[in-house]
């Protein structure tokens, strides 16, 4: 769909460019007058003074983190400056030395964006339809997005002229460069404050993660050393004592009597996870989240100083309703601070859509609960039929893994997998419907939008992740019953599955290791093929 303003030409070179005949890009360009313009109705802060102020900010034993440090010109490619919101009136005010180079580029996407998000594309008449977004939802564009500088590989040739995403391909983007910290403010002044942000918190969350880590490896190692001083591991190997302890069956019919002593190679397992050092590394992690978020808070408001953000939420708020929002809402009423007519929504349909999103919601995480006690049932059902396979021993041929193949191990990784790949389609087809419900919303503002889809995507990805990591640590070997009297799922014939003697830590163990590793691996495939 054309614009009544695009010349002949223009379209007749767009169409000529194409190279199948079928896909074209147009590519649009903000002059110096509609970014003055649009920074001045956007209040964005830009500089007027060179900062004068004396940083002697320094780090007690600053010289241990020399080897990670970047030179200075590339953490502080800019001197710091003093800022105000930009008037186009009073241009004169502030240091514009380049017209071209004022405005970072993050800030000239910012603009460009808000302009797309709130023109109209068809005439008065017809309605009021406006916004890019609309427009790539009903199929007239494929896809809008900001160019790079160049690739991101080749220098820039003209020496004038930096090359930023060279640069931080350079000293960021590399992979021998994971040592490094990162250069925040190229970061900042290349993507914007938000993704700014992020990376900083990602960089420190790195950071603070590597003394759990370390403090993690001790107490495993301590585990490790203390492997064959384990009294009640030798009882439970032992052929005088576990030898002798005859238990009863794990399942009805074709579960037989076993002996404690079967379970030696699960006890010493768990004994490196479950020792005495894991009441200090519980202990320490309680200390380290408190840490963790104070110290993030510190690191968080001084970014905000540095990059004038203070105020930038308020700001947002005030300054920018959401396209849709006001397209949407056809009714107005008077703001009774600024007394002027804004858009609202009644309250009747704002309960309603809040409702409706709120049932949704209930339901897919009753989706997920009923998911979990699927595998449930898979784990008793299932569990069984290994016995009954492995009950001669049929793995002992395989001379390394043979001995810790069991019944327990093999439901408990199946059923693992089973659970991960339920996580990874409802996760896939959540992230739809959370977006779909908090467009239904219709809230005000960006901010406002983006806080509703991360509470959605937050309860739901914690239900969906973590359930059944809290069935096997806090359920699981809990309404067992007892020889005579056992207990059954919800009346049927199968029958409520047990811990082994060790306790659930390798189960659980099993569980997080196949959860978070094949998570990691499909956000990986994920940001290969669909950055």
């Amino acid at each position: 769909m054309w614009s009544k303003e695009l010349s002949v030409e223009v379209k007749q070179a767009i169409l000529k460019e194409s190279d199948d005949g079928k896909t074209y890009f147009v590519k649009i360009h903000a002059p110096w007058e509609v970014l003055a313009t649009y920074a001045d109705v956007l209040k964005i802060k830009v500089p007027f003074k060179v900062n004068d102020m004396p940083d002697d900010r320094e780090l007690p034993m600053n010289w241990l983190s020399t080897p990670f440090r970047l030179p200075k010109e590339i953490m502080h490619p800019e001197p710091d400056y003093f800022t105000a919101p930009f008037s186009k009136s009073k241009s004169d005010f502030f240091l514009i030395g380049n017209q071209d180079t004022f405005f970072s580029p993050s800030t000239r996407n910012r603009i460009v964006y808000y302009i797309l998000s709130r023109c109209l594309y068809v005439t008065e008449e017809c309605g009021d339809k406006k916004g890019i977004k609309r427009l790539l939802n009903n199929g007239s564009y494929t896809a809008a997005f900001p160019l790079h500088d160049s690739r991101y590989w080749i220098r820039s040739k003209d020496g004038n002229c930096e090359s930023e995403r060279y640069d931080l391909y350079k000293h960021w983007a590399k992979f021998f460069c994971f040592f490094k910290e990162q250069p925040i403010n190229r970061i900042r002044n290349y993507y914007g404050e938000k993704i700014g942000i992020y990376f900083a918190w990602l960089g420190f969350y790195t950071e603070m993660l590597l003394f759990a880590a370390v403090v993690g490896t001790i107490c495993f190692t301590y585990g490790f050393l203390t492997y064959d001083h384990n009294e009640w591991s030798k009882e439970i190997c032992s052929e005088e004592i576990g030898g002798k302890i005859v238990m009863c069956p794990l399942c009805d019919k074709k579960c037989g009597f076993w002996k404690l002593s079967i379970t030696c190679n699960s006890s010493w397992q768990s004994h490196l996870f479950d020792n005495v050092a894991t009441v200090f590394f519980a202990i320490f992690m309680g200390i380290w989240v408190t840490l963790f978020l104070e110290f993030w808070k510190r690191r968080q408001a001084r970014l905000e100083y540095d990059w004038d953000l203070v105020d930038f939420e308020e700001e947002q708020q005030q300054l920018q309703l959401r396209p849709e929002y006001e397209s949407k809402c056809t009714k107005s009423k008077e703001n009774p601070i600024t007394k002027e007519m804004e858009p609202y929504l009644p309250v009747t349909s704002k309960c309603a859509r809040s409702c409706l999103s709120g049932a949704t919601v209930v339901l897919w995480i009753s989706l997920i609960i009923a998911c979990i006690i699927g595998v449930i049932a898979y784990r008793l059902a299932v569990y069984a039929a290994f016995a009954s396979i492995m009950k001669d021993s049929p793995t002992s041929h395989l001379e390394v893994v043979g001995p810790y193949i069991t019944p327990q191990l093999a439901t408990s990784v199946t059923a693992s997998c089973i659970n991960f790949v339920i996580i990874m389609i409802l996760n896939l087809m959540y992230e739809k419907v959370a977006v779909w419900i908090t467009d239904m919303e219709i809230p005000k503002t960006h901010l406002e939008y983006e806080n509703r889809l991360t509470m959605k995507m937050f309860l739901f990805q914690f239900v969906n992740y973590y359930s059944s990591c809290f069935y096997v640590a806090f359920f699981k070997g809990k309404f067992v019953g007892y020889p005579g009297k056992y207990a059954y799922m919800f009346g049927s014939s199968l029958r409520n599955e047990e811990c082994d003697p060790g306790g659930c830590l390798i189960e659980l163990t099993t569980q997080l290791v196949i959860v978070m590793t094949g998570k990691q691996v499909w956000g990986n495939i994920q940001e290969a093929l669909l950055p």
